[in-house]
């Protein structure tokens, strides 16, 4: 028996079939895993930031500590160097007080140098004037101890040419080679700077 094309077929389309989707319908869940991962690379964020403002805050301390030091190192590089600048003139004030005296006997040389001439008796005017002169040359070594210079040892002792220096040489009987035989000039020291050297003669 021939089938009837225009009778319904049983089987309906499948695309007739499908319902349109519900607009009310609530949105698909998120995955669990993303939401975890982005939680966790959001607080990793917020612990970085907050390692960086702690940083921040440790470098201005440590800048502004640096800062103060170096004021302070500036403030006691000036208490020095007034402190030497003082020094130095009290230096200069002790070494011209010396001078000042030693003028003053100078002085009283030259006065007794000057009765020479009203004195008849010569002998006993050079006699005074010698012994104002030797009185001088004291007080003059004196002051020089007092500010600390003192005069280096030579006739007799190993040529050293870190405080003599050598005029000439002589031969000598009895005397080690390079002992200093005779002083030319003085010399002076203070501590361990020589302030000038000897001038000696020294044995061959």
């Amino acid at each position: 028996m021939a089938t009837n094309p225009s009778s319904p077929t049983t089987d309906e389309d499948p695309l007739l079939n499908d319902t349109a989707p519900d607009p009310a319908a609530p949105d698909t869940p998120a995955n669990p895993d993303t939401s975890a991962e982005a939680a966790a690379s959001n607080e990793r964020v917020a612990e970085l930031e907050a390692q960086i403002e702690a940083l921040e805050a440790e470098r201005d301390a440590i800048n502004d500590q640096f800062l103060r030091k170096a004021a302070e190192l500036e403030n006691v590089r000036k208490r020095l160097n007034q402190q030497i600048e003082r020094q130095f003139e009290s230096g200069k004030v002790e070494a011209i007080n010396a001078i000042l005296g030693t003028i003053d006997d100078l002085q009283r040389s030259l006065d007794a140098a000057d009765q020479f001439k009203e004195n008849d008796n010569l002998e006993a005017a050079y006699e005074s004037l010698r012994d104002g002169l030797v009185l001088v040359h004291e007080n003059f070594h004196s002051a020089l101890g007092d500010i600390g210079v003192e005069r280096i040892e030579t006739e007799g002792q190993p040529f050293d040419e870190h405080k003599h220096e050598a005029m000439m040489q002589q031969p000598a009987d009895n005397v080690e080679p390079g002992t200093v035989l005779n002083e030319i000039r003085a010399g002076y020291r203070m501590g361990d700077r020589v302030v000038r050297h000897a001038q000696v003669v020294v044995a061959k």
